[in-house]
């Protein structure tokens, strides 16, 4: 089952979709990895939804990727007397540790972290940015802030800190557990959400292993700071336009979208922009002229992949916007102006042998135009690097491991199949041209490049290049 385009789709399950007709009928629509949010639902929930994913995985012979999305820390207020109270703009307003239900001139604050990072002038959002304050005064336990935003406000609404470093780790212990349950249900990417630093990858990856691949969340402007060693250090990276969008001025969103992308785009690690791509189709069955104009932006920069949150978890029209979403992918791919614009911001290979390897290949093909460039990896890294030239042909991924199969269904233009081990040079040449017929990308007489590196099996060694004719 072969799609007709580069560009991968996530969608989110929830309520709307949970069933086992829902998921098949959004994986025939176009969805290449299926989003599991921690954020809801119970774990016995995402085993149902898992479960019946690697059924349809089976049935279709076709690999799919999980993402496991870690709820990550909810910094919240507590609660108020009557359950909300109305903060007006120019009053003082305190926090503090006291757990006694608060009102309109002071709220709980149970996040010691917060009142240790803060400073005199930091300012705090509420409610996703609706309402904001700014510390005149602080210690170990409480601060004294003035309303510069008021309005009204209830219990247990997000607080959020955008200029200050947290000391919090990216695991609460809710996740720690749903990361362990997910691993061990065989998930193949984790959603790493509140990443500040290179560090929070490192401390993942001390849990995680090999078992499955981290995506970095970037929504906190600390992230930003230290963009490159996150993307050196995680394996892909996530636009998280939401959280972003509240902690920074809505206007600084695109740029800092497309300078993570080129970040991504540079390295080689699989970028996904994700957060209101088509929010209008979770009420409507058509989306904005506005939002397409989106989800085109992003496909006309490289991305690997755009993602449905609750246009598929929660809203009346899940089928529609994975349709609407494979629509629009599939017309800025066949523009003529979508590869000039992909060749324009490519950025120049590494001096490495397997960046040496691939830009031939990106050069090959679109010289001699074969009908599908062949990799062979074990570990995914051939793949990765092929990806990263973005090659004006399709990328037939070939693995004998079925887990880097499914992360592969992350990146950009790679077409997985899971193959048996190979020996020699010989026995890969035949096995690339045998599958490139039977997956449907080849026909005799046509000419395949194949890259792959040897000896088999070991990671990181792309150094062959072979071009290979399909005899008749």
């Amino acid at each position: 089952m072969r799609r007709a385009r580069n560009a991968k789709i996530v969608a989110t399950l929830g309520p709307s979709t949970s069933d086992e007709k829902a998921i098949r009928a959004l994986f025939e629509r176009g969805v290449d990895v299926f989003r599991l949010n921690f954020s809801h639902g119970s774990q016995s929930d995402h085993a149902r939804r898992l479960e019946t994913i690697r059924a349809l995985e089976k049935e279709f012979g076709r690999p799919i990727g999980v993402l496991l999305d870690l709820q990550g820390p909810k910094l919240r207020l507590g609660t108020f007397e009557g359950g909300r109270a109305q903060l007006d703009a120019g009053a003082r307003f305190r926090l503090d540790m006291d757990r006694t239900s608060g009102g309109a001139h002071r709220a709980p604050l149970l996040h010691p972290e917060i009142f240790a990072a803060i400073q005199i002038g930091t300012e705090l959002l509420l409610d996703d940015g609706k309402l904001r304050l700014r510390v005149e005064r602080h210690g170990a336990d409480f601060a004294e802030t003035t309303v510069i935003v008021g309005g009204p406000i209830s219990d247990r609404k997000g607080v959020n800190v955008p200029s200050v470093l947290l000391p919090i780790s990216p695991l609460t212990p809710k996740d720690r557990d749903d990361l362990d349950f997910g691993l061990a249900m065989g998930v193949d990417w984790v959603a790493l959400s509140f990443v500040q630093r290179p560090e929070d990858i490192e401390e993942a990856r001390a849990i995680i292993g090999t078992r499955a691949w981290i995506m970095a969340k970037l929504e906190k402007p600390a992230a930003i700071e230290h963009l490159d060693g996150i993307v050196a250090l995680a394996d892909g990276i996530m636009v998280a336009r939401g959280d972003l969008g509240v902690e920074l001025p809505p206007e600084q969103v695109p740029e800092l979208q497309r300078l993570i992308v080129r970040a991504c785009r540079k390295s080689g690690k699989p970028v996904v922009v994700a957060t209101q791509m088509l929010e209008s189709m979770i009420a409507a069955p058509v989306p904005t002229r506005a939002e397409v104009s989106d989800v085109a932006t992003a496909i006309y920069d490289g991305v690997d992949a755009v993602m449905l949150s609750a246009e598929s978890a929660s809203g009346k029209y899940p089928l529609e916007a994975v349709a609407m979403m494979d629509r629009i992918v599939a017309r800025v791919e066949a523009d003529p102006s979508y590869r000039s614009g992909i060749d324009a911001t490519h950025a120049a290979a590494q001096s490495t042998t397997a960046d040496a390897v691939c830009a031939s290949l990106r050069d090959v093909a679109a010289m001699l135009s074969p009908a599908a460039t062949v990799t062979y990896t074990s570990s995914g890294f051939t793949s990765l690097r092929a990806a990263r030239e973005r090659p004006a042909v399709p990328i037939l991924s070939l693995t004998p491991s079925i887990a880097t199969a499914r992360r592969m269904a992350m990146v950009w233009g790679v077409h997985a199949v899971l193959v048996d081990d190979v020996h020699d040079v010989v026995e890969m040449i035949e096995c690339a041209c045998r599958t490139a017929r039977t997956e449907g990308f080849a026909n005799p007489g046509d000419d395949v490049v194949v890259v792959a590196g040897l000896p088999f099996g070991q990671s990181g060694t792309t150094n062959l290049l072979h071009v290979a004719h399909i005899a008749h």
